[in-house]
């Protein structure tokens, strides 16, 4: 059998576990999507959303890419960021990254890799911005899950100045925003940073509304 065709006997099996579980289980995700969540994550296929959290159809909604980026240049996240907060009203939106990235492992080494150099150059700032505390983390391991970290509060401090999230904040107080790490070889997430409408930010990014 084609490995692929695993996949679609899995997913067999998988719709009657569920209609095992209710007869309407599909009808009832059919009807409408309200999410709480918006998820932001790596799109490292170690690291499945749904899976880590324990969450059920329905609960999350999943946004992932390289390196867990948040890129005010980026309309692919401007959107899935807009239509979770405009639209669905998540009361949360979640950073997670992880330990073992290979996006952060190749953006602080000097490889070059293709078009995925220029997705990368955020996270080459961020450890340009902290060069002397990286550098004297003589372990080259424990240096890669320090940027981990880093590069997870830096895009968690980029949804804060978006325009998106600042409207939200000024009219409704939420949602409140998220900064995790997953750890490959434990399965914990750890919570590093937490923010919502009271954290101060440069006054340079905040906008009147």
């Amino acid at each position: 059998m084609e490995n692929y065709k695993k996949l679609l006997l899995a997913n067999k099996a998988w719709v009657q576990d569920r209609l095992a579980l209710s007869p309407y289980y599909f009808q009832r995700l059919a009807d409408e999507q309200t999410p709480e969540y918006l998820w932001i994550g790596c799109s490292d296929s170690r690291v499945p959303a749904e899976n880590i959290t324990g969450a059920e159809a329905g609960e999350l909604f999943v946004h992932r890419n390289i390196a867990n980026q948040v890129s005010p240049t980026d309309f692919n996240i401007l959107s899935v960021l807009q239509f979770a907060v405009d639209v669905l009203k998540v009361k949360h939106v979640i950073v997670c990254g992880h330990y073992g990235c290979g996006g952060i492992k190749n953006a602080i080494s000097h490889k070059h890799l293709g078009l995925i150099d220029h997705w990368l150059c955020n996270i080459k700032d961020t450890y340009e911005l902290h060069k002397d505390e990286l550098d004297n983390i003589a372990d080259e391991e424990a240096r890669c899950r320090k940027v981990v970290e880093l590069n997870v509060q830096a895009q968690l401090w980029h949804l804060a100045e978006f325009s998106i999230i600042q409207a939200a904040w000024k009219k409704e107080n939420r949602p409140y925003l998220h900064g995790w790490v997953y750890d490959l070889h434990t399965g914990y997430i750890n919570e590093l940073l937490k923010l919502d409408a009271t954290s101060k930010i440069p006054s340079i990014y905040k906008f009147d509304f």
